[in-house]
């Protein structure tokens, strides 16, 4: 029995009734009955960024030891994980980091996973989140090589504070000339995020949405994110916290909003669009408004953990299986099956009670956001 052949996992339940099958395909559902439908890929544990939301200086020092390269997933080992999880109604996978434009030979990786099809037979979504330094000398590949979407991370306009938040000294006019490049390599609809933090970078809110929406033909979709207590080193605190609802109002005092519906389920962002035509913009409120409800991701880091919420402390190592001389395709959407099936996270609508507990939770570079 290989993996096309096998559409049921029986999974014992102790002390219960007998067992029920698990569905092996798009019926598979958590323990809250949602579904598997999105699987970011974490490629790399580096970065070229210090942001101090994500990888503080004052961690992530020249003393910083990243994971050596026989740590990390090879392409076939991904693209293995990516097929199975396709096979059990995962739609979207989306590479990440760290930065993954850092990752050797990056486009042939997009070509194996371009080739992959979804249960209904159509190509996955295929995405990739950059912090956009090296976009410029790569977005013809990756676009080659059959990327679909890009989304660049873009905290602030003013060169200043844009180099305060890299940390690095890096310039704002090279994102934004990356951003040039990849549209005239043919991506039509890319997204740019800006992590907003209340007193660090707040004041850049208006001036990004005013630079995009000029640029709104273009097809640029602007998204704020509020600033999230992922990992144990970003100095979180509440009152860094934007919440969406009152940046929102800031925004439409300027130019009024209108409501949009929203895409799929499981979407992140609350869709909004100018009323005068000038765009669209989201928000991501994963603090003030969680969207635990319709949760439908997974990550898979670098290493080959799978964790099933950004704000997990631990993964499920699927290094073992891949790397097994007796391991098989079957064997890992089985195991994949059986990780999403025992699956209840909901942090962020139990945040206030699980953060007291001073969880060890793993850092947003491991798991790329």
């Amino acid at each position: 029995m290989d993996a096309r052949t096998a559409p049921l996992l029986w999974m014992p339940r102790v002390g219960a009734a007998p067992a029920q099958p698990l569905p092996l395909d798009g019926n598979l559902r958590d323990r809250r009955q949602r579904p598997w439908r999105d699987l970011r890929i974490s490629l790399t544990d580096r970065c070229n960024f210090r942001c101090s939301y994500c990888m503080p200086r004052s961690r992530f020092g020249p003393g910083h030891r990243f994971l050596p390269q026989a740590r990390l997933l090879n392409f076939e080992e991904i693209a293995q994980v990516a097929r199975q999880a396709l096979a059990l109604g995962v739609r979207t996978l989306r590479l990440t980091g760290g930065e993954p434009l850092l990752r050797r030979d990056l486009p042939r990786l997009i070509g194996q996973l371009s080739r992959l099809r979804t249960l209904d037979g159509t190509p996955p979504d295929l995405a990739l989140t950059t912090n956009g330094s090296l976009l410029a000398g790569q977005a013809q590949a990756l676009r080659d090589a059959g990327l679909n979407r890009l989304t660049v991370s873009l905290d602030a306009l003013d060169d200043a504070v844009f180099q305060r938040m890299n940390d690095v000294g890096f310039p704002v006019a090279e994102v934004l000339r990356g951003l040039e490049v990849a549209q005239r390599a043919g991506f039509e609809r890319i997204k740019v995020n800006m992590v907003v933090r209340r007193g660090v970078n707040d004041g850049e809110a208006l001036p990004l949405a005013e630079h995009f929406r000029a640029t709104h033909g273009r097809g640029v979709v602007l998204r704020f994110i509020e600033f999230m207590d992922a990992g144990c080193h970003n100095g979180w605190k509440l009152d860094e916290v934007l919440p969406s609802a009152e940046l929102r109002a800031r925004i439409a005092a300027r130019w009024p909003l209108q409501p949009l519906p929203a895409t799929r389920g499981g979407e992140t962002a609350e869709r909004w669009r100018y009323a005068d035509g000038g765009g669209e913009i989201g928000f991501i409120s994963s603090v003030s408004h969680a969207f635990c409800g319709d949760c439908t991701r997974a990550r898979l880091t670098a290493e080959g953990q799978l964790y099933t919420c950004l704000f997990a402390a631990h993964g499920h190592d699927l290094r073992p299986l891949l790397r097994a001389a007796d391991s098989s395709e079957t064997l890992l959407r089985q195991r994949l099956a059986e990780i999403w099936a025992g699956r209840s996270d909901a942090y962020s609508e139990q945040r206030e009670r699980l953060r007291a507990l001073r969880p060890q939770r793993a850092d947003m570079h491991v798991l790329g956001g």
